[in-house]
C-alpha cells in the first residue's frame, strides 16, 4: 500500500492545530477531515484552513476519534499520530492538552486499531504514526485481539529535546 495518496480524501484525527490535515489539502487532497477532542484544537484546525484558503476543502470537527463521522463516510487515507504515552487504566486527565499525548491503558489505540479499517475506502490505507516511546508490544497484543497487523511502511529518527526518537508509520491491516 501507498503511505500517502496525494489525491482523494483524507481523515486526519487528532488534528492538533492541523498542520497535517492542512498539509493534506494543499499536496492535492480534494476532501479532507479533521478531528479532535478538545475542541480548542478543532478550532485551531478550522482557522489554519482559512488562512490557507482551504475552508470548503478541509471540515474540522470536535470529537473522540471517529464519533464525529457520519456512518457511512469512507476516506482513502485514515491517519492518527497517536498519543502514544501509555498511562494507567485508570488515570485522569488533569488537562485537555494531556490528551494529546496520553492514552490511558490505550483505549484510544484499541478503538482506531479496530475501527479505522471500517472507514477506509477500497484501495485506501488506516495508518497509524507511533513513536518508540510508546509501549510496541501492547500495541501489537491489541492489534492482535482486533484482527489486525502492523505493516511497518517508513521509520525516521528526530530531535526531541536532547534526545533522538524514532517515529514508525504503519499500515494497519486487516487479518484475512
Amino acid at each position: 500500500g501507498q503511505d500517502f495518496r496525494r489525491r482523494g480524501s483524507f481523515l486526519e484525527i487528532g488534528s492538533g492545530t492541523g498542520v497535517i490535515a492542512v498539509s493534506a489539502a494543499l499536496a492535492g487532497c480534494d476532501r479532507v477531515v479533521a478531528t479532535d477532542i478538545n475542541p480548542a484544537a478543532a478550532r485551531n484546525t478550522a482557522l489554519n484552513a482559512r488562512r490557507h484558503g482551504l475552508a470548503g476543502r478541509l471540515t474540522a470537527l470536535q470529537g473522540d476519534l471517529f464519533e464525529p463521522l457520519g456512518a457511512h463516510e469512507r476516506f482513502d487515507t485514515v491517519y492518527w499520530h497517536s498519543n502514544y504515552v501509555l498511562a494507567p487504566a485508570g488515570y485522569r486527565y488533569e488537562a485537555d492538552i494531556e490528551r494529546a499525548y496520553v492514552d490511558p491503558g490505550y483505549r484510544a489505540h484499541r478503538r482506531y486499531l479496530s475501527e479505522a479499517p471500517g472507514l477506509v475506502a477500497p484501495g485506501g490505507a488506516a495508518l497509524l504514526q507511533f513513536s518508540e516511546r510508546g509501549d510496541l508490544g501492547l500495541l501489537r497484543r491489541l492489534a492482535d485481539e482486533c484482527g489486525r497487523t502492523l505493516r511497518p511502511l517508513r521509520r525516521r529518527r528526530l530531535r526531541e529535546g536532547a534526545a533522538d526518537i524514532e517515529l514508525t508509520l504503519y499500515e494497519i491491516c486487516v487479518n484475512r
